[in-house]
């Protein structure tokens, strides 16, 4: 009888979904999204092999920025994936660092080049909405001029349109964005800014432990998956 009872309760656990919470914000190749589902991306195939990994179905939940903090607090999500502890803060578990990244400043090629970061001071950079730029703040302190976007295409968009002469973005997001071409405005090439280690945020009412989530990255990494999913967006 008390066998009995156990199987059921880890046959239960088991088919407890996985919910990976994304920002409604995020577009591809982060994730395209209808409503509250999340179709396609990057999130997508993480969020499916990460619960592959760990024994269970994956559920993705698309939530406005403001939001996703209390739905990891409420138990409602189970983590979050490509972002930094520095990004979130709350009660949460971080996962390690594994998901590569570079966040660059990107200049129209009629614009003259700036020669580094300190030469934008004062002019206006295109950012999106609630995104965080730890590293352009501390370099600009008050000479950041944020000229905010919805998203980060709408981001780009106003630098095609001849908005802003700079934005701040993701290097993998401008990549797929100009292979797709969706984005062909002529840059200049493009000044780093910031090396990105993306993590995944563990809600501290999670079912899963921080050592099994690690384990299941560690897997990904180990045997390639990683690879294979990041290569399909660049």
């Amino acid at each position: 009888m008390l066998f009995g009872l156990a199987g059921l309760a880890v046959s239960a656990l088991a088919q407890t979904s996985l919910v990976m919470v994304v920002d409604t914000s995020a577009v591809m190749p982060e994730a395209r999204i209808e409503g509250r589902r999340v179709l396609d991306g990057l999130h997508a195939d993480l969020g499916a092999a990460l619960a592959r990994r760990l024994g269970r179905p994956v559920q993705m939940l698309a939530l406005p920025r403001k939001r996703i903090a209390q739905a990891l607090q409420s138990g409602e999500a189970d983590l979050v994936c490509d972002y930094q502890s520095a990004w979130l803060p709350g009660p949460f578990a971080w996962s390690r660092a594994f998901i590569p990244d570079q966040t660059v400043l990107v200049t129209a090629a009629a614009t003259p080049a700036p020669a580094g970061l300190a030469a934008v001071a004062g002019q206006p950079v295109g950012t999106v909405l609630g995104y965080a730029y730890p590293e352009v703040a501390a370099a600009l302190g008050s000479g950041l001029v944020r000229d905010d976007a919805p998203d980060a295409v709408a981001n780009l968009r106003k630098l095609e349109l001849g908005r802003v002469p700079h934005v701040v973005t993701g290097r993998r997001l401008l990549d797929y964005q100009r292979r797709v071409g969706s984005f062909k405005l002529a840059l200049h090439p493009p000044l780093v800014v910031a090396e990105v280690l993306g993590q995944c945020g563990l809600s501290p009412r999670s079912g899963v432990t921080l050592k099994a989530l690690n384990a299941a990255i560690q897997g990904m990494v180990a045997e390639g998956e990683l690879g294979r999913i990041l290569g399909k967006y660049r």
